[in-house]
């Protein structure tokens, strides 16, 4: 068998499964353990993950006297707590929370800031440009001046000399 058939037509014919992930809640496992750790007894890690009724029932027994909250605290470390939607919390990023209100000001303070760096570019360029017109007008001067007749030459400077002792 040559690499060619090896490879060849019926790899089209067998089409690999798409990869199916498991659907996984939209909860921060980390913002849950915190509020586990910190506020368990009260059942805060639940009202998080939009359980109120057994938050309720936290309050009144305060953790279930520490069991229930201990319990819960391992099994969000371990990533099987579940949502009220009955999806594993197991995200440690709390990701799909967006504030359009503060992503449009940001935007708009990013757009000002690139106008602003933009000017800032062509303003740097123009005084670049302006000191060399300058250093070139202050030199055809001082060449003008010394060939001027009568005129006292200054004494020059040696041009800097390339080797050093």
């Amino acid at each position: 068998m040559t690499l060619p058939d090896a490879y060849g037509d019926d790899a089209d014919e067998i089409a690999p499964e798409p990869v199916v992930e498991p659907e996984v809640s939209k909860r921060s496992r980390g913002v849950a353990l915190g509020l586990s750790f910190f506020g368990g007894i009260f059942g805060l890690h639940r009202f998080y993950v939009d359980k109120p009724k057994s938050a309720v029932a936290m309050i009144l027994t305060l953790g279930g006297l520490g069991i229930w909250y201990l319990y819960d605290l391992v099994l969000i470390a371990a990533g099987e707590f579940r949502d009220a939607e009955d999806l594993p919390v197991r995200n440690w990023g709390v990701a799909g929370i967006t504030y359009p209100t503060i992503e449009r000001g940001l935007g708009r303070a990013e757009q000002r800031v690139a106008v602003l760096e933009e000017e800032l570019d062509g303003l740097r360029q123009q005084f670049n440009d302006l000191a060399e017109r300058v250093d070139f007008a202050e030199r055809m001067l001082a060449q003008q001046r010394s060939l001027e007749p009568g005129s006292k030459s200054r004494p020059s400077l040696p041009a800097p000399d390339s080797r050093t002792p």
